[in-house]
């Protein structure tokens, strides 16, 4: 069956279903709305988070399909705060010339992004933690970006290893040392709850965005947690150091297979990784019961995910993120809030360019004409829909040189960032240039990498990606899958929602 046919009965089906549905939930006016993301966390992560499984997960909606285009920090979450794609934010790295905080400053996008649009609705707007990689530099430590009505965010020190760093407290210079108050995932969390409740006191809507740094390397937990999962198995899917890798040939063929040394190693940094997530998962059961007792939980939606996943041993990758594959691209999404239905599944492909068509949505307010992405809105709420997307676009593309889009960039980069505010390097693709551009649809993963190889696999029978079949697959479906690329991979705003739609 071709995709055309298949998506065609999938709209039926869809359309079906919403007119047969229950009843929408009504909208609220200008509700609260809090938006909780981690650093590199995997999907299977979640699991060892039972207070964020049960008050939002069980309670709310949980995303099956929720994907980023680019599994890479700094990409990410400006798709994620100006709604479009990388390859339209031009933001394709944690540095530059490809990104970084320096480029989204230089090329202006602060001017235009989802915190201005939710104070221009009437919204209070706070920030909390981990922003852009390399911010402030080359602003200044005191810079706020604008939109912001609250703003605490680190500029100096080891931020990463939770202890000893400087925050940009509302344009104040607070240093915080290493003793157990200091541990900065309750810091955020701490903040965050005061703005709650001086935005509840002050009866004005409230968003919040809370962003600690877990469980990004090097993965330190609160000194309560330290030890808690010290038994704890690293996982080992059916694509854990992958057997046969003849499939993926030019691109993952020089990876030798893991040796013991190494998933040690990663056993180790795993169990941290887990126990630096249980002081996030304590800040969420403080929020709701924040909101509780202010009296604002009916009237707040709370959504928890990534900025992108991560791998350790998949595919015999060293532990780290950046590549089209199920472990870095789909992430977990927990939604919350009135209206939704409790402990159901939404099946329908979303991501990250869609949060802040979302956001925007739920306070009344509009995104620009730029915007690749849509509201999920309408999938919260039960409403009906007559089409919804069949391809999420993934890209990660060459790396500009400085002169091609920074000539006259007023951006100065001598003295430069500490190494402390920097991303760890990912060193699975070391002396790789992984270059590629690809489609997770709802039955594929297609990618087509820079050096010609093209890998195919079926999601369905593999779900692990063990099999690429592209040298068996149906001339056609590939001739199709390659067309509907070229055209989402250029899109841009409205064109973007179309295309995505089908072919």
């Amino acid at each position: 069956m071709k995709i055309l046919q298949r998506i065609t009965l999938a709209v039926s089906l869809l359309t079906l279903l919403s007119c047969n549905a229950s009843t929408p939930a009504p909208r609220l006016t200008h509700p609260n709305i809090i938006f909780i993301l981690t650093d590199d966390m995997a999907m299977g992560d979640l699991a060892y988070m039972p207070k964020t499984l049960k008050l939002i997960g069980q309670a709310g909606t949980t995303f099956d399909n929720f994907f980023v285009s680019i599994s890479l920090c700094c990409p990410s979450r400006t798709s994620i705060l100006r709604g479009q794609y990388a390859h339209n934010t031009k933001i394709t790295d944690n540095e530059l010339p490809g990104g970084g905080f320096e480029k989204v400053y230089a090329l202006g996008l602060e001017k235009s992004m989802l915190p201005i649009w939710l104070q221009e609705a009437g919204y209070q707007t706070g920030m909390f933690g981990k922003y852009l990689n390399y911010y402030p530099y080359p602003a200044g430590p005191t810079y706020i970006p604008p939109g912001w009505t609250d703003w605490y965010s680190p500029v100096d020190g080891d931020p990463y290893g939770e202890f000893n760093y400087t925050l940009n407290e509302n344009g104040a210079l607070v240093k915080y040392g290493d003793e157990a108050k200091d541990y900065g995932t309750d810091v955020y969390s701490a903040k965050a709850i005061q703005f709650i409740q001086r935005s509840a006191e002050q009866d004005q809507p409230f968003f919040a965005y809370l962003a600690p740094f877990a469980p990004h390397k090097p993965s330190t937990p609160a000194p309560r947690h330290a030890g808690s999962f010290s038994t704890l198995a690293l996982p080992r899917p059916p694509s854990f150091n992958e057997p046969d890798l003849r499939d993926k040939l030019k691109t993952f063929l020089w990876k030798p297979p893991l040796t013991e040394e190494q998933i040690s190693k990663y056993q180790d940094q795993y169990r941290l990784r887990i126990e630096s997530l249980q002081a996030v998962d304590e800040a969420v059961a403080n929020i709701v019961s924040t909101l509780d007792a202010l009296g604002q939980l009916d009237n707040t939606y709370i959504f928890f995910t990534s900025d992108n996943g991560y791998h350790m041993g998949e595919h015999r990758l060293p532990q780290g993120k950046n590549t089209p594959y199920e472990e870095d691209i789909h992430v977990p999404l927990l939604v919350l809030g009135p209206g939704i239905r409790a402990g159901t599944h939404i099946k329908e492909l979303t991501g990250n360019i869609d949060l802040a068509s979302t956001f925007t949505d739920l306070a009344g307010a509009t995104v620009p004409d730029f915007v690749d992405g849509r509201s999920f809105v309408p999938l919260l709420l039960n409403e009906p829909i007559n089409e919804w997307r069949h391809a999420f676009l993934l890209e990660r593309g060459k790396r500009p040189q400085p002169s091609q889009e920074l000539d006259d960039d007023p951006v100065s980069t001598a003295s430069g960032p500490p190494p402390s505010l920097l991303e760890t390097p990912d060193s699975s693709f070391d002396n790789v240039p992984l270059i590629y551009i690809g489609l997770r649809t709802d039955e594929y993963t297609y990618i087509e990498f820079d050096n010609g190889v093209v890998q195919i696999y079926d999601l369905k029978k593999d779900p692990y990606e063990l099999e690429n079949f592209s040298s068996k697959a149906d001339p056609k479906l590939l001739a199709e899958l390659h067309q509907w690329l070229s055209k989402i991979k250029t899109c841009s705003g409205a064109s973007c929602r179309a295309v995505e739609v089908q072919p």
